[in-house]
Order: structure tokens, then sequence, then C-alpha cells
């Protein structure tokens, strides 16, 4: 795939100041000598890292004029010659250059094939190269550091000093099988277990960052349910700043789930507002109340509203009783019309609020805020955290430790063999986040979820 050249368009599409066609490839100085025109110099002459202002035309026709930068394997982001013609925005220049570099003898690219090339060529590490699809959908500034950080290769060497850790404790593994029977040091085999325990903590700490990754990649998922006619429309479009839910005092208004997208002290968050729960004859409500179970069951926070104008029956008692602790806050409604002597016992945390008034609104926004970095460490300075993919691999790579552990703690020399194995396997895990070891169907369920240009 390397031998050829593959070009892309590298900006979104629509209106804009410039457009920019990346080429990269063996063949992207000749391509480029053959589409661009300029009075003295031509691309593949040209030093690197230098702006030419010249035409791209097709059979003597201008296509557009252009700013061209070479850019020279192996100093480039793909680690081939890369040329990129920098024209002016809109639907048309950066289509017609594009064309007419494909006529020249580039193809087009794949999804995320530059950035797979640079994997390839030894560039970025698989687990770089995901940071920069992390960093290309960031939908907040923490999220964008913790790109970022990833991109620098924090997390990476991480996950390196793992495998370190073990590639050293399998050969010493598989050195033990030199010593004739009986002759192996008393010191070895409990030093190995001590090993395989440092390594299994330090997997244990990277396991530990797989909220905060899951929160900042995907964003918390933060339902809004109680009974029909509590305020959760009205608390839903106070928590967007914007009318999006209809409000009325007619039971059962909202009969399906509500999403919007937004942002608290950093934190991407998907607000799911959901039909009241309640017994109803109705089919269409019916199925808008199990829809609203669903997202419940999958919620990072619920939120539960009570209204405190009514009295509170066994229902409400028995609903918040089942909501789990520290991903439940308690949002006690129309506190201005509050019945007397309303109790409310709850181990989860309780906001008092009126959902028409803003100043409640914000101190809403606080305990979630508070309940999300309590339960994240995301109150800490942003750092590299572990996707779902690496989890899965970090999880397989401790059961195998943990294997190995458990036989070498039986003290029989003859499971060193076994416990090997074992470890070989886990390496082989954790070469799977990093790169080291990888199948084509992996880096095409990376890349594909990149954008072509990328």
């Amino acid at each position: 795939m390397n031998d050829d050249t593959i070009a892309a368009i590298a900006t979104p599409p629509g209106e804009g100041g410039i457009a920019v066609v990346r080429v990269s490839g063996p063949d992207a100085l000749r391509i480029a000598d053959q589409v661009f025109q300029h009075p003295v110099s031509t691309p593949s002459s040209s030093p690197p890292n230098r702006f030419l202002v010249g035409y791209v035309v097709d059979n003597q026709e201008v296509i557009d004029q252009v700013l061209l930068l070479v850019m020279r394997a192996p100093h480039s982001y793909t680690c081939e010659d890369v040329v990129e013609f920098q024209g002016h925005g809109g639907g048309q220049c950066a289509q017609r250059i594009l064309r007419c570099v494909c006529a020249a003898g580039a193809r087009l690219a794949e999804p995320g094939e530059f950035t797979q090339r640079a994997f390839l060529n030894g560039r970025l590490d698989l687990v770089q190269a995901e940071a920069v699809l992390d960093l290309i959908h960031a939908r907040s500034e923490r999220a964008a550091a913790a790109a970022i950080e990833q991109l620098e290769g924090n997390l990476s060497k991480q996950f390196n000093a793992v495998y370190d850790r073990l590639i050293a404790v399998a050969s010493d593994l598989e050195a033990t099988l030199d010593f004739p029977e009986d002759e192996l040091p008393d010191t070895v085999i409990p030093s190995l277990i001590h090993r395989l325990q440092v390594a299994h903590a330090h997997m244990d700490k990277l396991m530990a960052t797989w909220d905060e990754g899951h929160l900042l990649r995907d964003g918390a998922l933060i339902v809004i349910s109680g009974k029909p006619n509590v305020g959760k429309s009205t608390l839903l479009n106070g928590l967007l700043g914007r009318d999006r839910a209809i409000v009325s005092s007619i039971p059962g208004t909202t009969r399906d789930t509500i999403e919007e997208n937004g942002v608290i002290n950093g934190i991407p968050v998907r607000w799911v507002d959901t039909a009241g729960l309640r017994e109803t004859e109705c089919e269409i409500e019916r199925i808008g109340i199990q829809r609203a179970q669903n997202q419940m069951d999958k919620a990072d926070l619920h939120l539960y509203m009570i209204d405190a104008s009514q009295p509170i029956d066994q229902q409400v008692i028995n609903r918040v009783s089942t909501l789990p602790l520290g991903k439940t806050l308690i949002i006690v409604n129309k506190m201005d019309r509050a019945l007397k002597h309303l109790n409310i016992e709850s181990k989860h945390p309780v906001e008092r609020i009126i959902a028409t008034e803003s100043v409640y609104i914000e101190r809403v926004k606080e305990s979630i805020n508070t309940i999300v970095l309590n339960r994240t460490g995301l109150h800490e300075k942003s750092h590299a955290a572990i996707s779902e993919r690496h989890r899965q691999s970090l999880d397989a790579a401790q059961r195998e430790v943990e294997g190995a552990i458990d036989m070498l703690s039986t003290g029989c020399e003859d499971t060193c063999v076994l416990a090997s194995s074992r470890v070989r396997v886990a390496l082989e895990a954790i070469g799977e986040v990093l790169g080291r070891q990888y199948h084509s169907e992996l880096l095409d369920q990376i890349f594909a979820r990149f954008c072509i240009g990328k």
C-alpha cells in the first residue's frame, strides 16, 4: 500500500478562506511538478518546508492560484514525501485540484490513511495515532488537553513500561528452564512473583483512568427521570439555556427521550430528558417509558426529580431506593409550592430547587460537577486516559498475569513453563495496544473512524 501515492482534501467541506489538498507518497514530487507552475522553481527542486506561490494547471488551463508546501521524507507527517496545495476555499476549487492530482497518478486516500502511514512508517505508535482521532473529535478543552498529552506519548510511555517489565520477566522465566532440576535458587521465583505484582499494579493504575477517558471521549450520559409533571423538561431547558423540550401541565407530554449535547466545566455532557414514569394504557407512552428505563440503566449520572408540591408516594420511595450510589442526584422541584413537613430521606445527595429560576439551575450544575469530579478525579489536571480498546487489552493482560502469579505461587519449578506462556500472552495484549503486534483487521477498525484527509 505504501508504494501508492495518495491524495485527499484535508480541510472540511464548505466555504472558507483556504482549502488544502494533501498528497503523500513516492510520486508526490513528480505529480506536483506536473500540475504546478512556478516562474522560477519546481516542487522537486525546491528546498523542503518552503512555500511556493503558483498555479495548478490542467492541460494549460489554470485551475487555481495556490501556495504549495513541500515536505520531504522522512521529515513529514507520514515520513514520506508530502506536498500540500493550499488553494481558495469553497466547493469547487479543492475538488478540481484533487481531480487534477489524481489524473497525474495519485489515488484517493482511504479514511485515516495518512495517519495509518505515519504509524506504519514508525512516526507514531498506535496509541498516539488514536490520540489524533481523539483530538479531532474533542468536544471540550479538557478532552483536547488529554488528547494532546496522549499524542505527545505520555500514555505510550506507561504502556511501554508495562511491556518492558513483562518482557524482562518472560525472559527470566525462560532462563529458569536452563537450570537442572532442584538447583534453581530459592530467591528466583519469589522475585519473579514480586515483579509480576508490580506490573499488575501498574496496569491497575492505567485501568483507573478508564472512567475519565470514557467521559472525555464519549461525554457523560446524564438522564433526567421522574414521575409525570415533576419538571423534567423545565430542568432540561434550564440546563441547556434554551427552550428545547415542550413544557406543559398535561401529564405525558414527553413521550420519547429528548437528547442534547453540552459541556459542564470542560466535561462533555449528553443530556437526556425522559418520559414520565407511571402506569399507562397508552401504547406510545409505554414505549417511551421503556426507552426511559433503558437510558437510566446506561446513565453515568441519574437526576431523579420529585415534585415537592405533591405527597411522596411508595412508588417514588421504591424508585429512589434502587438508584445507584455515587451516580444519583435527587432533585426536589417546586420548592416554592412545597407541602409543609415535606421529608426527603435519601442516601443520595439532594438539591431543592425551583427549576424556572436560574440560580437553582446553577446549583444543580455545581452538584453535577462535584459528583462527576469525585468519581473520576477530573478535578486534577487533564491527563492521557485509556480508551475502551485499551481497557479490554489491559483486562486480558491482567488475567494472564494473575494466572502466572498463581502458578508460580505453588512453589513448583515445573510451573515456570506454563507461567512463561501466560506472560507471553499478556505481552501480546499490551503489544496490540501499542501496535507492536497488530493485524489488518485491527488497523481497519481503528483508522476507518478517521476522516478522509487525516
